[in-house]
């Protein structure tokens, strides 16, 4: 096992914030542009990709503010990922954080732009 390494995103959503916790918790949310199909039972959200699937335990969510869920097949307890609402205070803007774990820089790399495409993808499916 190779000890990992926590980063985030920050990424500006033009959107409510309740509008952007459904695309982030829900199944049919999240088939808008996390994955091609999503399922759930018993907190597993099975997430289907070209005929592959992966699934992913929720941990944790606060309504309109974040939901955190892990990869079954990781073993490791920091490895999970979130998405977390923050509000600007001062302008009320939304920006969507995601944390993610990698092993290493090239690891982060090729995430982040997967992260990138589909935050783009998620901005299309709510007309950010």
């Amino acid at each position: 096992m190779s000890d990992l390494t926590k980063y985030t995103l920050e990424f500006p959503i033009n959107s409510s914030v309740n509008i952007l916790y459904k695309r982030l918790s829900t199944p049919s949310g999240l088939a808008e542009w996390f994955a091609d199909d999503v399922v759930i039972k018993d907190k597993v959200f099975t997430f289907f990709w070209d005929g592959s699937e992966q699934d992913a335990k929720l941990l944790k969510l606060k309504t309109n503010q974040f939901i955190r869920f892990k990869w079954e097949e990781n073993d490791t307890k920091e490895d999970y990922f979130e998405f977390f609402i923050q509000i600007d205070e001062m302008t009320s803007d939304v920006s969507l954080i995601i944390t993610d774990f990698a092993e290493d820089a090239q690891e982060q790399e090729e995430q982040s732009q997967l992260w990138e495409k589909q935050i783009s993808q998620l901005k299309r499916a709510i007309g950010s």
